[in-house]
């Protein structure tokens, strides 16, 4: 660990929470690709080609969050079952209408944004700033996204809050 001036004791809860991470990415990444091959009805081009923008972008993430663990000196989990065993994130059905599947997703951005919050934690107490940067970033494209779903899902009959915050 010299050449990260990191202490192993303080770095290894770091990379347990970023191993929990990566399960959740796997497991959200095969949801995405699910959702994508089997969306149907009239909102099926704008989420089909939402869903391949998303998994493409959760790929990119599970290969940086691995090498951000090797990084540390530490391996990454790579087994399918131990995907499956640590994640929150949970296998859907790909039987869900398109308002079914994006309610899903958000769910799904809601857990991920508090494994990365404990990420964020435990980086700050080990004094990690090349995780924590890497997880600032997750966080605002997580948000900007979830937001992006969020808006899709209302009904356009419902009224944005008036307040502005001065």
């Amino acid at each position: 660990m010299d050449y990260l001036n990191i202490n192993n004791q303080k770095i290894l809860p770091v990379v347990t929470e970023l191993n929990v991470l990566l399960a959740d990415y796997h497991v959200y990444y095969q949801k995405l690709r699910n959702f994508h091959w089997n969306i149907l009805g009239k909102n099926f081009f704008d989420l089909h080609e939402r869903f391949e923008v998303m998994y493409n972008d959760t790929r990119t993430k599970i290969d940086e969050v691995a090498e951000r663990i090797i990084t540390l000196k530490y391996h990454p989990i790579s087994k399918l079952s131990d995907y499956i065993e640590v994640s929150k994130v949970k296998e859907s059905s790909p039987l869900l209408t398109d308002e079914e599947m994006v309610a899903e997703i958000i769910g799904d951005h809601k857990i991920i944004l508090e494994q990365l919050g404990k990420i964020v934690d435990k980086a700050e107490k080990a004094k990690d700033e090349g995780t924590i940067d890497l997880m600032g970033a997750y966080i605002r494209g997580l948000e900007k996204s979830t937001w992006m779903l969020n808006a899709w899902a209302k009904d356009t009959k419902e009224e944005l809050d008036a307040s502005f915050v001065r």
